[in-house]
């Protein structure tokens, strides 16, 4: 068949199913929800569900904090006429089911059959100021809990609807912030936290960063392909490739009915970046084999002929390190490493049928005249070449020594992660939710499931005894600076009866005072804030708190001291406990991280060491391959350990992805050096000749990698921030190493049988 026959073909099938693509890729909706991450198929997640389902979400609820004038406190009746408009606001939203305020909090007093709510604060009963005061003072659960100890702010709860979404959370967070503005609250004297504010921040700025993402990779990849070709076809049709298979990509996400998330959505990014490489490959030796004078056809099928192989086989490794991330148990994670696997091998597809096509409709390219002056590539390249043989002993000591140091330091890696640690510490979000931290009780959840003994109720004073304990303990050791559980409904009911005294709020004496106390509980039990806290038959009970978010290397030590604690001091024959809650998810997520990152780059290095394997008959061929590619690795796992950055869910896809992107250009190095063995009988001159050839492309696509992955360097995630810095930082160790260990150790292991290299080589 006449190539530019084949071309026209190609392109209207492949036309065909880009329109197919761009009708999926337009049904692609965005998945705001948080709840995604954590650990599927985790019988903790299980648990926390249908705990969920009986007392609601923990983390269904937004912080309003606000700060009273300078100078003054919240008792002042201006600053609190304008907390109580904005408490009764709130309770007039959609999809606020509660509100919790210093001005609708009451002191309930049981007269006769019915109970009176008094409440502690009168915004427009200024004369009573100082006794409100005084009595919230001295009451529970109030200072630093709804007024912070110093009295200069004051905070609102308010519960929202069991997982709202991101459209109707957002509409209500920019009704409360025109209703701040209009009762006066600059935006310095109010702070919003919880998951609703996070989730709305983190999409949003996503979603933005994306943008400047992509902006910024088309840009610095252009220029980078501009430098290289000198030709308008050498920039666009890169371009044209990539784009379509990123189109491709999400085509098939969206036809599995996948969303856009928090993860597939660096999907883009990341794959306009890693897709580049086989494109360039291919025309790099493509215009080589024009200047040596073929013609335009024989050019371009020794071009697919000599790279197919190479690019394949990188294009399977890279997506196997994408592959490897499904080892994962966040969702998100998974599905970010199915489908970048996919759309890498996609690209390969179309880097060997697109584009080989739109070069055949071309006109055969006018080559740029070597410049007489100046550096060439072939010089530049050769002097380096010398260079390292030259002083090889050096290469390889100081490598030696950087490995040992890079060990050492890799060892001091802690897992380690907070609720907001993918903000910078001065990050807005952080300090408002730090203000809660420093002024309130915290943000961090904590939830403690309540199962009675057999034949037991919440209610039984030996549970209510047991559970009181289990509160001092985490009121004192454990960090919970607010706490409520059935043993709240018990002292409540009792102050209540007792006419609202303070000193009255606590646990029955005797099993009669408790008898009578349970037939006033009825009186409560429609309260929200008591409902939540026990079942209507007493059978299963909730203790819950906030706390600060101290990190989940502090969290370890405390359960730990916990589960000590129950283990020790309470009777599983009365009560029996089980940590739960959304914090203790993403706590299990960083118990499991080590475990998944090891998994993954384990499974990594043994698929890819298989291949080469299987390819290369040759375990001299795979310490090749691996030791170039393992020494980076290794070498930023030092720099993380130096710079104290931690492991955690951001920064633990770090390893697998490099690794797979790294050892590209070591198979395109290897099949080219086996191309030139078959006609050059010195190894010396075959490996130097490589060393040329090679060299431009490898070079080239590294700058490209870690130019595109330099663009993360401009998020406002510390997270996104780190993987940028850090999968860049491996690459560019990893061409350094190409450049300098590869030539070294192949010289070395195979300088008494240059043609094993041939021989060890299955060809395809």
């Amino acid at each position: 068949m006449p190539l530019r026959r084949y071309a026209h073909l190609t392109l209207w099938a492949l036309g065909l199913l880009t329109a197919l693509a761009v009708f999926f890729v337009a049904q692609l909706r965005f998945n705001y929800n948080f709840n995604d991450f954590y650990p599927a198929g985790d019988p903790d997640l299980d648990y926390y569900e249908q705990y969920a389902d009986r007392f609601g979400n923990d983390n269904d609820y937004v912080l309003l904090g606000l700060e009273a004038p300078a100078g003054q406190t919240v008792f002042e009746p201006d600053f609190l006429v304008r907390l109580d408009s904005l408490t009764r606001f709130l309770a007039g939203r959609p999809h606020v089911l509660r509100v919790s305020s210093p001005t609708n909090a009451v002191n309930p007093v049981v007269e006769g059959p019915g109970v009176f709510n008094l409440p502690y604060l009168h915004p427009r009963e200024p004369a009573r100021r100082a006794l409100d005061s005084a009595l919230i003072y001295r009451t529970p659960g109030l200072v630093g809990n709804l007024i912070s100890r110093d009295a200069r702010a004051a905070t609102i709860l308010f519960q929202t609807s069991p997982n709202l979404s991101k459209p109707p959370g957002d509409s209500l967070l920019a009704a409360l912030r025109r209703e701040l503005g209009r009762q006066g609250f600059g935006e310095s004297e109010y702070h919003l936290a919880g998951k609703q504010v996070a989730q709305s921040v983190f999409v949003d700025r996503l979603q933005g960063e994306l943008v400047l993402f992509m902006s910024l990779s088309v840009l610095l990849v252009t220029g980078l392909l501009w430098l290289t070709f000198r030709t308008w076809w050498g920039v666009v049709l890169p371009l044209v490739v990539v784009l379509g298979a990123i189109l491709w990509g999400l085509a098939v996400m969206s036809a599995f009915g996948v969303s856009i998330d928090l993860m597939t959505a660096l999907l883009p990014v990341m794959l306009f970046v890693v897709g580049m490489s086989d494109t360039i490959h291919l025309i790099t030796r493509y215009i080589t084999e024009l200047g040596y004078g073929a013609e335009k056809k024989t050019a371009l099928l020794v071009a697919m002929r000599e790279s197919a192989f190479g690019s394949g086989l990188s294009a399977l490794t890279t997506s196997i390190g994408f592959f490897s991330l499904m080892t994962s148990s966040i969702r998100p994670i998974y599905n970010f490493g199915l489908f970048t696997g996919i759309a890498v091998l996609l690209t390969f597809v179309l880097s060997f049928t697109l584009l080989p096509a739109m070069l055949a409709l071309l006109k055969k390219p006018q080559l740029r005249v070597p410049r007489e002056q100046g550096h060439s590539w072939d010089g530049v390249l050769g002097r380096l070449f010398r260079q390292v043989l030259a002083r090889r002993h050096w290469v390889v000591g100081i490598s030696a020594v950087v490995l040992v140091l890079s060990v050492a330091s890799a060892s001091t890696i802690r897992i380690n992660s907070a609720l907001l640690d993918d903000l910078s510490k001065n990050d807005p979000v952080k300090l408002d939710f730090r203000f809660f931290e420093e002024q309130f009780a915290g943000v961090r959840p904590f939830e403690l499931a309540l199962q009675p003994g057999p034949g037991r109720t919440v209610f039984d004073l030996e549970v209510l005894r047991e559970t009181e304990q289990i509160e001092n303990y985490l009121q004192k050791s454990y960090g919970l600076n607010f706490v409520a559980s059935p043993v709240t409904i018990i002292k409540s009911v009792r102050k209540a009866l007792n006419g609202g005294l303070v000193e009255e709020y606590r646990l029955p004496a005797d099993e009669a005072e408790l008898a009578r106390l349970l037939r006033k509980v009825k009186l409560f039990r429609q309260k929200p804030e008591f409902r939540a806290l026990a079942l209507p038959d007493a059978s299963q009970g909730r203790l819950t708190g906030r706390m600060a978010d101290v990190g989940s290397v502090r969290i370890h030590g405390l359960n730990t001291g916990l589960h000590q604690f129950l283990r020790t001091a309470i009777d599983p024959t009365v009560l029996r406990t089980r940590l739960t809650g959304s914090a203790n998810l993403i706590d299990k997520n960083n118990e499991n991280l080590s475990r998944d990152m090891i998994t993954g780059m384990t499974l990594d290095i043994v698929m890819v060491t298989i291949i080469v394997l299987a390819l290369f008959r040759s375990l001299r061929m795979t310490v090749v391959v691996l030791i170039p590619n393992l020494v980076p690795i290794l070498i930023v796992a030092g720099v993380m350990g130096l710079a104290g950055v931690s492991m955690k869910v951001s920064t633990s896809i770090i390893f697998t992805i490099a690794f797979g992107i790294a050892v590209d250009d070591t198979i395109h190095f290897m099949s080219k050096l086996k191309l030139v063995l078959g006609k050059e009988d010195n190894l010396f001159r075959a490996v130097r000749k490589t060393y040329l050839m090679a060299g431009k492309a490898v070079v080239v696509t590294s700058l490209i990698l870690v130019g595109g992955f330099s663009t993360l360097l401009f998020s406002s995630f510390d997270g996104t921030f780190y993987v940028g810095f850090l999968i860049g930082l491996t690459l560019l160790f990893g061409v350094v190493a190409e450049l300098t260990l590869l030539p070294i150790l192949i010289l070395w292991l195979y300088k008494h049988e240059p043609k094993a290299i041939i021989k060890e080589v299955v060809v395809p």
